[in-house]
């Protein structure tokens, strides 16, 4: 069996805060293999950036264990990371913030390769920009001269330049309009396929997580609630929470009904740290044991649930919900 190409194991990251301590990852564990796209979701504040950013040690964990290709990320130091950085790549939510605008084009992606010793010649760069869809006469450009989708596109382009074996998209559609989404999720598949790379892909939206991801891990409060192949998550999903972010999918059929499922009150605050399941205070099915740590439960195929619904064997009905039924309803 292939081995897999990142493990995060109990990974805790905590920020001190005065008095308080900010607890934004709290023991999660999960396993990325190569060519693989898995989906990071949650609603924003839940942990999704820190988790990635500390995966590529861009911010130090607080505890835990990363192993790529089997090496202990986090026994290494700074400059043995900075290393390994041609093997690991993220692409940042905001293009503009992430380039430098005293830089053109050609500088950005040859930076990379001038600073891992790989760089032989200008056709190195003309093929970057050609993969990524843009011309060579955008090398000379600046990133003021660029649009939304070519800034984006110069970021994949900046990732892949040293052909690593894993990149983290965090949200690299999220600023863009419909049909530039739809250009860009395109051409971050071809990617992966040609360079048979694995994604950790961090985003809101689920429809594209459904249409470029192989597995899905939910998150909320620091916490990995669900995880999954994407089409058994998406057609039986068991947290309450996963079900209610599901519910808020639009559906393009009007003909179909789907109850929208409305968590009560607010995200608590991640200063408190409490046992049991991240949810108890929102969630309508809570009890007792909810309020004890709660392990994941396997639903077969590799999905698997933190939630006691998933040991009762209490499922949501399928996503495509018939008209009249509730997805929202527990059987």
């Amino acid at each position: 069996m292939t081995e897999p190409l990142l493990c995060v194991e109990n990974l805790v990251k905590h920020y001190r805060e005065g008095a308080h301590t900010i607890h934004a990852v709290n023991g999660i564990s999960f396993e990325i293999y190569p060519g693989e796209a898995v989906g990071l979701v949650g609603e924003s504040g839940c942990g999704k950036t820190t988790t990635a950013r500390c995966i590529l040690r861009l911010e130090e964990p607080t505890g835990g264990r990363i192993l790529f290709n089997g090496e202990n990320l986090t026994a290494l130091s700074a400059g043995q990371v900075r290393a390994l950085r041609r093997h690991f790549q993220m692409v940042f939510q905001d293009a503009h913030e992430s380039l430098n605008p005293r830089f053109t084009v050609r500088r950005t992606l040859h930076e990379p390769l001038l600073l891992h010793g790989l760089f032989r010649d200008e056709s190195q760069l003309y093929e970057a920009v050609e993969r990524v869809n843009l011309e060579r006469e955008h090398l000379r450009r600046y990133p003021a001269q660029l649009s939304g989708g070519q800034k984006q596109r110069v970021g994949v382009a900046r990732a892949i330049m040293t052909h690593p074996q894993f990149v983290v998209l965090d949200e690299p559609t999220s600023s863009l309009d419909m049909s530039l989404r739809i250009h860009v999720i395109a051409l971050l598949r071809r990617l992966q396929r040609e360079l048979n790379m694995a994604y950790l892909f961090i985003s809101h939206d689920l429809s594209t997580v459904r249409h470029l991801c192989d597995r899905v891990l939910v998150m909320y409060l620091g916490r990995i609630v669900e995880m999954g192949p994407v089409e058994q998550v998406f057609s039986r999903p068991t947290h309450v929470y996963t079900r209610a972010l599901l519910s808020a999918i639009p559906i393009p059929d009007p003909t179909v009904k789907r109850e929208r499922i409305l968590l009560k009150g607010e995200t608590p605050s991640p200063r408190e740290l409490r046992p049991g399941c991240s949810l108890q205070d929102r969630c309508p099915y809570v009890a007792d044991e909810c309020l004890r740590p709660v392990p994941f439960y396997d639903l077969g195929r590799g999905h698997q649930a933190a939630c006691r619904l998933a040991k009762e064997g209490i499922q949501a009905v399928p996503t495509q919900a018939r008209d009249g039924d509730s997805e929202g309803n527990l059987r």
